[in-house]
């Protein structure tokens, strides 16, 4: 499966009195929704990024987009395009840091303390040099 950089959708956004609900025909599963139009594109692209980088994780096949003129919007919805660029928001999501816990013995600790280690960045490099990468993830 190759990752694109640039996913298109159509979503269908419908209109209520308590907000925009929207979704995606063909993906199945992604949902969103959004008070103002202009929160609803924000969800949209979100819910969109989110849903394909769970995808392309899992290693499950990327439907391609359906054409506008194949979708027949009811009453109250909106075809709308969405568009996600997926580098920075893979990006985003696998540098997040983690939290760990992890025990040394006290008196490691105690000299560390003394030398102002900081126990993230000593952890991080530690791991690099024993798995042999640098600071981008290997693919």
């Amino acid at each position: 499966m190759n990752k694109k950089d640039w996913y298109r959708y159509p979503a269908i956004f419908e209109y209520d009195d308590d907000g925009i609900s929207i979704s995606f025909p063909d993906l199945p599963g992604c949902l969103s929704c959004g008070n103002t139009e202009e929160e609803a594109v924000k969800m949209a692209k979100e819910a969109l990024a989110l849903h394909l980088y769970g995808l392309e994780q899992d290693k499950e096949d990327i439907p391609s987009p359906s054409h506008f003129q194949d979708i027949k919007p009811a009453s109250k919805q909106a075809i709308i395009l969405v568009e996600v660029f997926m580098p920075p928001f893979r990006s985003n999501i696998e540098n997040k840091a983690v939290k760990k816990t992890l025990t040394i013995p006290k008196w490691l600790d105690d000299l560390a303390q003394e030398h102002k280690v900081n126990y993230s960045h000593i952890l991080q490099d530690a791991l690099k040099e024993h798995l042999g990468v640098n600071d981008k993830r290997p693919e």
